[in-house]
């Protein structure tokens, strides 16, 4: 039944599009000899042409996930202090992103920097399609700027890995036994406050299976920080299982390129000029300042659209 609407939601507006569009064309006789109506015509023509590359944009959503939430993860790269910096302006820009296409963003673990920034953390996205736009960011993002912790403010280059998982529904995805958990708890480290430091609420989860590992210790209740273990536990599980898919496809289809330190998708350049460009798509702007504040729609977009010509 989920599917079956989900289906409707995405037939509806071409179906919807393809009215307005016959309407159009029966009235176009008339607007020749009438001013108002060729003006509404136009205007028309404009909502139209808007929609359908809205349309356009999300038949590029075939992806079996691509409707769900999103997990994502950012780990700052060598170069202390300057990458967590780099990784703290990044979460900050995926935030200011969510809040614009009024989704839901929840920030379930944080690994808090030595001096400024982050070491690494990890954030819940709620909204439709989260995934299906947020897949384009995975991958390594590179800035260079004048340093503001180096006090000759030389100019630095520094890495972060934005990591983008779909959220997995509850054992139907995933399925994971009790005995393939090895759980460990210990007090909290960093700030908090000193009920989180004094008590054994931090949680380790490792998965025996496939030896992964995740850390949660925000919350001040163990069983809280169990919870959102969990939930990126599933959907670290769950990429693994996509990875696992994408080789096998891979030795089908042949080459694929993978989301490694190597590979870097995206550069910030703040000086000595301002550029963002992305290295797959080709797409770039000047406005630096305006894509860390959030307006990354057009890079997704450009994505989105190579993804589609692609396949074609």
């Amino acid at each position: 039944m989920r599917q079956l609407a989900e289906l409707k939601k995405i037939v509806q507006p071409w179906r919807e599009l393809k009215k307005r569009l016959t309407d159009m064309a029966e009235l176009s006789p008339l607007a020749e000899e009438d001013a108002s109506l060729l003006a509404e015509l136009l205007a028309e023509v404009e909502t139209v042409a808007s929609r359908l590359d809205e349309l356009e944009i999300g038949t590029a959503f075939r992806g079996e996930y691509d409707a769900r939430n999103a997990i994502l993860a950012i780990h700052a790269g060598a170069g202390g202090t300057e990458s967590q910096d780099w990784a703290e302006i990044l979460l900050r820009m995926y935030l200011r992103w969510a809040e614009r296409r009024g989704y839901q963003a929840e920030t379930l673990e944080v690994s808090p920097g030595e001096e400024a920034g982050v070491k690494s953390v990890t954030v819940g996205i709620s909204g439709e399609h989260a995934f299906g736009y947020l897949k384009s960011e995975h991958g390594v993002h590179r800035l260079v700027r004048l340093s503001p912790f180096d006090a000759d403010h030389a100019r630095h280059t520094s890495f972060a890995l934005v990591e983008v998982m779909p959220e997995a529904e509850t054992d139907v995805d995933v399925g994971i036994s009790p005995d393939d958990l090895k759980v460990d708890v210990f007090r909290s480290s960093g700030p908090g406050g000193q009920h989180m430091q004094k008590t054994s609420s931090a949680v380790r989860l490792t998965h025996l299976p496939t030896g992964l590992s995740v850390t949660c210790q925000s919350e001040r209740s163990q069983y809280q920080n169990k919870e959102i273990a969990l939930r990126i536990l599933r959907a670290r599980l769950l990429e693994v299982e996509l990875e696992r898919k994408a080789q096998e496809r891979t030795k089908l289809k042949g080459e694929r390129i993978d989301a490694g330190w190597g590979n870097q998708i995206r550069s910030y350049v703040l000086h000595p000029y301002k550029m963002v460009k992305d290295h797959r798509t080709g797409h770039e702007t000047s406005q630096a300042e305006a894509v860390l504040d959030g307006a990354i729609d057009e890079f997704v977009t450009a994505y989105l659209r190579s993804e589609l010509s692609r396949k074609e």
